[in-house]
């Protein structure tokens, strides 16, 4: 039964597209919070950017996991305006968890910043080693953007991975051409920022950083220039975390370290495998920590940032309410429609990445 959407407030925008807060109603009044992205108007009038678009509809048929971000619809307006559906994630992202602790001069907890970091390699476990339900083939997923505003956090402790917009995945239709480099200069892999094919070691690397990152309160690869900052991930010279925070002990400082290799080979191999080293680690130290632990401090960021949003809110046009009251939803296509097909993919709970911050 078609539902009818309502926004309510701007959570963000980034350069393809801009995010809303909104309210799902069906006829029978049944209520939900939902998060809608509309991709600029200016992109969807390029042609391959909208194949884009639609690839990363066609992805998230086949990405069904707690960790990562539902998608419920997938709709059209009528002057061609492209709008995603999906599950809103009530609580922060780990770029505002870890600028909260830096604004209060706090450290993040070792265990907090392990344990948040190993749902993500749930996450990336499971898409790096999805099949096609039907065809039974591995759809070699790699999500290329995996960073801190990508990682949400919610107010119940749970860690979501969003935006796979960038993915690469054999399901897709634009494929991407060789030697660009996509994906947030600082959260590169050294192959992919020497324009060279990556695969899903790429995102353990990433992860990498963003542990290191939290562990320290510092940036790992950021020069004065897009460029220098590239150069800086080519080289991928990793400072002692130890130095830096006394508080982490040299067993950890070694498996982020390994996640950080230059070379691929030298890295964990998959997600999973690294996210065993961290339970690991945390289980033979005798560290406890639970989605409870993490809910709280989330609940504190998020005060802030209500704050923020509420401090620079903005109406939203009404003329956003009437195109959203027109949308019409479509299908991701070929794959979209194979997986319907074989009754093997329910499209109610499609899951997608976020937006391109």
């Amino acid at each position: 039964m078609r539902e009818r959407y309502t926004v309510t407030e701007r959570l963000a925008a980034g350069g393809q597209a801009e995010v809303f807060r909104g309210v799902a109603e069906s006829i029978q009044g049944f209520r939900k919070p939902v998060a809608i992205k509309r991709v600029l108007p200016e992109l969807g009038k390029n042609e391959k950017f909208v194949a884009m678009f639609l690839d990363e509809a066609r992805l998230s048929l086949f990405l069904q996991h707690a960790n990562i971000v539902h998608v419920f619809d997938i709709s059209k307006a009528p002057d061609d305006a492209y709008f995603l559906v999906m599950e809103f994630v009530d609580g922060c992202d780990i770029k505002q968890f870890i600028a909260w602790h830096e604004e209060h001069g706090k450290r993040i907890e070792v265990p907090l910043a392990v344990y948040t970091m190993i749902e993500c390699c749930k996450a990336l476990d499971y898409a790096h080693a999805l099949e096609h339900p039907a065809t039974g083939q591995p759809l070699r997923i790699v999500h290329r953007d995996v960073s801190p505003a990508n990682i949400l956090l919610s107010k119940m402790g749970e860690v979501k991975l969003v935006d796979f917009g960038l993915a690469k995945a054999t399901s897709q239709v634009e494929s991407t051409d060789p030697g660009v480099v996509k994906g947030k200069f600082s959260y590169l892999s050294p192959e992919a920022a020497h324009g060279h094919e990556i695969d899903r070691r790429t995102d353990i690397f990433a992860v990498g950083i963003i542990l290191w990152e939290m562990l320290t309160g510092a940036r790992l690869f950021r020069g004065e220039s897009d460029w220098a900052t590239i150069q800086l991930v080519r080289e991928a010279r990793v400072p002692s975390i130890v130095r830096l925070n006394p508080a982490v002990d040299p067993e950890l400082e070694s498996i982020v370290k390994k996640a950080l290799a230059r070379e691929p080979d030298a890295r964990y191999q998959t997600a999973g495998e690294l996210g065993e080293a961290l339970a690991m680690h945390l289980y033979s130290k005798q560290l406890h920590v639970t989605a409870n632990q993490l809910a709280k401090v989330v609940r504190e960021v998020q005060k802030v940032e209500k704050a923020k949003r509420a401090a620079q809110a903005q109406p939203v046009a009404a003329i956003l309410n009437e195109e959203i009251g027109a949308l019409q939803s479509v299908t991701a296509g070929g794959a979209a429609a194979d997986a319907k097909g074989d009754g093997m993919v329910d499209t109610k709970d499609w899951t997608v990445g976020l937006f391109d911050d």
